[in-house]
């Protein structure tokens, strides 16, 4: 494995104490982020698919109850049997309930569903684990903006220092009659210029800032940076073809787009299964009880009728208005929807597994070319900051060494946080990023 040290010596380092490193901010994102926490509660809503479709094949009990209470007179005129005419009063109780149990024993589209509960939760599973995945490249990605942003706040505000120190060298050359105005003009305009930088920078900074406590919920007062010496390493294995067929089967949108052709097929059987024959087992038992009584000398007998039955119920779809043809035809085109979508998940994922290997393996050679390039820019300064005093350089000469300086420095910074991103949206197209990353990374700060 080929490593690469680089040294950054004073001007990105800030005071690590009661600083928040990457590993503390992960785990604050972890119980805060809104995203995350969203994506969570979706899987456990997911899961849910495999008990329900289970319902379908298991047993359902109904009980149901009824009872009547009456209240009315009965007028008699004349009658046969010789009672007096007159009004009586009836009152009594109906009542009854039914217990009803209905077992499956033959239902396709049930079975149908069952089967796609496993790939529901497969689907849902690997969903979130792309969430957790992005929450690390997110929580870096806004980690490491904000390191940036102090960084080149930092080297804006040195090159202001060096510019004003310009400046009033300028100004005095002027005076003593060693320099022309223009001299000064030049560095106040490289002076303002860099004032306008600072405040943009300030205001980059912040919203960065802002950004981070978006995920983590917190604002800290400050982060762990990167160490005086740190070490970028290439990616393992060194071969780009290997992470590239790692990520078109690995990647977890490709997981999860995979499982999603599973249930879309599924679905195709599932209404297909509507156009055959269900058989239920049903067993029930009841009872209706009638009870009416007389206040007089009228009345009808309490009964007392019982209903207990065993048997088998056959339902045969015969025509339901082309309903489930139209759903055959809807279900074979998501079907079809979903394998264009696991295509583009696997063309997605190569692409982004060959972009981020590539900015790991040209970003760590990079970084080496911009370490040299800073230590000739910073001898460049050096030798036309002494030609102008002896008189064999002017002011502008100076002035653009200083710029070039700065500017390599910012440069440096970026390449190193771009590489070290990269690493981890590499691991993340292959679908392996994971806490022992986040710890990896974390392992590069200050404590």
């Amino acid at each position: 494995m080929k490593k690469l040290v680089f040294l950054l010596g004073g001007l990105f380092a800030m005071p690590a104490a009661h600083a928040v490193d990457l590993l503390q901010a992960y785990h604050e994102a972890l119980s805060s982020d809104p995203v995350y926490g969203s994506a969570r509660y979706t899987r456990d809503a997911g899961l849910e698919a495999l008990p329900q479709a289970r319902a379908g094949m298991l047993p359902t009990i109904t009980a149901t109850g009824t009872t009547q209470e009456n209240r009315y007179l009965e007028g008699i005129r004349e009658n046969s049997l010789g009672y007096p005419p007159g009004y009586y009063n009836l009152n009594g109780n109906n009542w009854g309930y039914n217990i009803q149990l209905t077992q499956p024993l033959f239902n396709w589209q049930a079975y149908k569903f069952y089967k796609e509960a496993g790939y529901k939760i497969a689907q849902a599973e690997a969903t979130f684990g792309q969430a957790a995945q992005d929450l690390v490249v997110r929580v870096a990605q806004a980690y490491f903006d904000v390191l940036a942003s102090q960084d080149s706040l930092e080297t804006i505000r040195a090159q202001k220092s060096a510019n004003a120190e310009q400046l009033a060298s300028a100004k005095r050359n002027f005076e003593v009659g060693t320099a022309t105005i223009v001299d000064t003009h030049e560095s106040q305009s490289r002076y303002d210029l860099v004032v306008s930088q600072e405040i943009a920078g300030e205001s980059d900074l912040e919203i960065k800032k802002q950004t981070l406590r978006q995920i983590i919920g917190i604002l800290p007062r400050e982060l762990a940076p990167l160490k005086p010496g740190a070490v970028l390493t290439s990616p393992e294995p060194s071969n780009m073809d290997k992470w590239v067929d790692a990520a078109e089967s690995g990647n977890l949108l490709v997981q999860s787009q995979l499982a999603g052709v599973e249930v879309a097929a599924g679905e195709v059987g599932r209404f297909r299964a509507a156009h055959l024959p269900t058989l239920n087992l049903i067993g029930a038992d009841g009872r209706q009880s009638n009870s009416v009584g007389t206040v007089g000398i009228l009345g009808s007998p309490p009964t007392d009728v019982y209903n207990r039955q065993i048997g088998l119920q056959l339902n045969i779809p015969i025509f339901s208005g082309g309903l489930v043809n139209s759903q055959v035809k809807q279900a074979v085109a998501l079907r079809d929807k979903a394998q264009e979508d696991l295509e583009n998940a696997r063309r997605t994922a190569a692409l982004s597994a060959r972009q981020n290997y590539l900015g790991v393996t040209n970003g760590i050679a990079q970084v080496k070319a911009l370490e040299q390039a800073l230590v000739s820019s910073q001898s460049s300064l050096d030798s036309n900051k002494l030609g102008y005093e002896v008189g064999v350089r002017i002011n502008i000469d100076v002035l653009n060494a200083q710029q070039q300086l700065y500017q390599t420095k910012r440069d440096l910074s970026k390449a190193i946080y771009d590489t070290i991103m990269a690493g981890l949206k590499l691991r993340n197209a292959a679908g392996i990023l994971g806490d022992d990353d986040v710890q990896k990374v974390n392992s590069l700060l200050a404590k």
